[in-house]
């Protein structure tokens, strides 16, 4: 047990992030800790330095006026005053006479006597230890006129305390640095990771419902896991629409076969009724063959209105001359019209073109021109016209047919879809959906303006 909770403890990203953010913490501050523990150090040696080096030079100018009675009042008046700076004060003669000494009692175990008792120069420094514990007696020399030399110096047993204290608190902030460290990086990798959580909570709420519209909190201006939320996001909006659309096929292509099917099956059972003839049954499996084509269109194209409104249509973008490809959709229809009386004409500028996938643009105008065809009565009119507006290439297709109900234009872009006054016509009823539906993926839109009686005109705006 204890070392599942170890490797869970180990394994806690927040944990480890706000580890490594004491440990960082924490260096930090002994680093600074420690500079500023040497300039405190170096402080305060110079300070005793330039102490003793103040009273050398006082001793040094009293001896000189006044005599060696003058000095021995003076350090004998300084150690009665029991100031915190005493120090010790030693005369050397020409003949390493020792002609003074004082230093308070403590300061007796120091072997003084070990000093280099030759002609120093001076500012010389000596350093002695002592022999009871780690206290250094710092000691600076200088000859004087008439040959003796004056010694000066002092322990560094306060330094040595002051520093002590300094290291011992110093320990404690180290402690509470950690220990703040630790809970800060806590707060702020929980507070970081905040948005990790969501989205795990999402992926699980996902894997354990099914659903799709569950999504992460991610902030709309944040940091890198914040634009990481975003995304995932629109990753999972674009997974609900694949499938919601792959539902919404299923469901069409379900309601859509079933007539088609049970006209093919009819047919067949026709076919094979006892007592056919040959030619009844050449005729039904005619129509079989047929219905089969128009079963295999109606998949065509709901797959293809699907793709498009998924996002998920491939299109080879290219430079599309408007011109070019109208005189290929009148190419492939000038039979048709000319069989139906309707004449079909273009008026379309040579320097228009749109980015556009070649062949899916020439898809939605060869539907809107079988439709304007369709409607179109002998003797009537359909035009193409292309032009350049402010947002973008306009292509219409006009028509002088009977034009569509305000009651049935909203509906027009239904699948299936087909008025009253159009169910005498073949098709399928997908041709305007499919055109919608691949202009939209285009970046397009379509619009549509009609008149009963007197037509119907048809805009695609692409850019």
């Amino acid at each position: 047990m204890a070392g599942v909770w170890r490797r869970r403890i180990t394994n806690t990203i927040g944990l480890r992030i706000a580890a490594w953010y004491a440990v960082v913490f924490v260096l930090s501050s002994t680093g600074v800790g420690l500079l500023a523990y040497n300039l405190i150090d170096a402080s305060l040696v110079r300070r005793d330095h330039d102490l003793l080096r103040v009273k050398l030079e006082e001793y040094a100018a009293r001896y000189e006026s006044d005599g060696l009675g003058a000095l021995q009042d003076a350090v004998a008046a300084e150690q009665a005053s029991g100031g915190p700076d005493s120090v010790l004060v030693r005369l050397v003669g020409a003949n390493a006479e020792v002609r003074m000494m004082s230093a308070p009692q403590a300061w007796r175990p120091f072997n003084v006597g070990s000093l280099d008792d030759s002609t120093p120069p001076d500012g010389t420094w000596a350093e002695l230890s002592s022999p009871t514990d780690t206290t250094t007696l710092e000691v600076v020399s200088k000859r004087l006129s008439d040959g003796v030399v004056l010694d000066v110096g002092r322990t560094t047993i306060g330094r040595d305390r002051f520093l002590k204290e300094i290291r011992n608190l110093f320990g404690v902030l180290i402690v509470a640095v950690a220990l703040a460290g630790l809970a800060g990086g806590l707060a702020l990798t929980s507070q970081a990771l905040r948005p990790l959580h969501s989205l795990r909570d999402t992926v699980r709420t996902i894997t354990e419902t099914g659903r799709f519209d569950a999504r992460v909190d991610a902030g709309p201006d944040g940091d890198l896991v914040d634009e990481l939320g975003r995304l995932f996001n629109a990753m999972l909006g674009r997974i609900e629409t694949l499938v919601g659309g792959m539902r919404g096929a299923l469901d069409n292509v379900a309601h859509d076969l079933r007539t088609p099917i049970a006209r093919l099956r009819a047919k067949a059972e026709s076919a094979l009724a006892s007592g056919a003839s040959p030619d009844v049954t050449q005729a039904a499996l005619a129509d079989c063959v047929e219905e089969a084509d128009r079963v295999i269109a109606l998949l065509a194209t709901l797959l293809d209105i699907s793709e498009a409104e998924t996002g998920t249509m491939r299109l080879a973008l290219e430079a599309v001359p408007v011109a070019a490809i109208t005189a290929e959709t009148i190419d492939l229809y000038e039979d048709t019209a000319e069989d139906r009386g309707v004449t079909l004409t273009s008026d379309v500028a040579g320097d228009l073109s749109v980015r556009a996938d070649r062949q899916r643009l020439r898809q939605v105008l060869a539907n809107l021109v079988d439709n304007a065809l369709k409607y179109t009565p002998a003797g009537g009119r359909v035009t193409i016209r292309a032009s350049r507006a402010a947002d973008g290439v306009h292509i219409s297709v006009e028509d002088t047919g009977a034009g569509i109900a305000a009651a049935d234009l909203p509906r027009i872009w239904d699948r299936l879809y087909r008025a009253d006054s159009s169910r005498g016509e073949p098709g399928l009823g997908l041709g305007l959906s499919l055109v919608k539906a691949v202009v939209a993926a285009h970046g397009g839109r379509v619009d549509v303006s009609s008149t009963p009686g007197v037509g119907s005109t048809f805009t695609v705006t692409l850019r």
